[in-house]
């Protein structure tokens, strides 16, 4: 008799147990769901190149005229390809009339997004600019 008393005592998980362990369990699959995601997004955005409107300030200091005016273009035939979904637009402007140049440049999306990405303003001196508007000529736009 005592030997089948032995095999009926044997101990097993209680439901509540059972429930405990696959919560853990879940809670720990979605935690590492999560930071894999996050690690996802985070390798995608480093793959968009970073935009920043300096560059084309760059562009703009390797010319000895300024001429006031608007002006706009593809961010992609500056930097390259990898640029050609973002595009600029910049305003100079005559701050003093000894050739000061005041440069403002903003990045948007080229997919016609209208927030700005990046925005920049600079000073530049040019003594052998055109006249501008605060020295007697016209404020030209392109």
């Amino acid at each position: 008799m005592k030997i089948i008393s032995s095999i009926k005592e044997q101990r097993a998980f209680s439901l509540l147990e059972v429930m405990i362990a696959t919560g853990i369990f879940f809670l720990a699959t979605f935690a590492i769901l999560g930071l894999i995601s996050t690690s996802l997004g985070n390798a995608r955005r480093l793959q968009r190149p970073c935009v920043d409107a300096s560059a084309l300030l760059s562009q703009w200091s390797l010319t000895n005229q300024l001429v006031e005016g608007t002006y706009s273009g593809n961010l992609g035939d500056l930097l390259g390809k990898d640029y050609r979904d973002y595009r600029w637009t910049g305003e100079i402007i005559e701050v003093s009339s000894n050739k000061l140049f005041q440069a403002d440049f903003i990045i948007q999306s080229a997919r016609g997004g209208r927030d700005v990405l990046s925005r920049t303003t600079s000073l530049f001196y040019r003594p052998q600019s055109p006249a501008g508007s605060l020295d007697g000529g016209g404020l030209i736009r392109r």
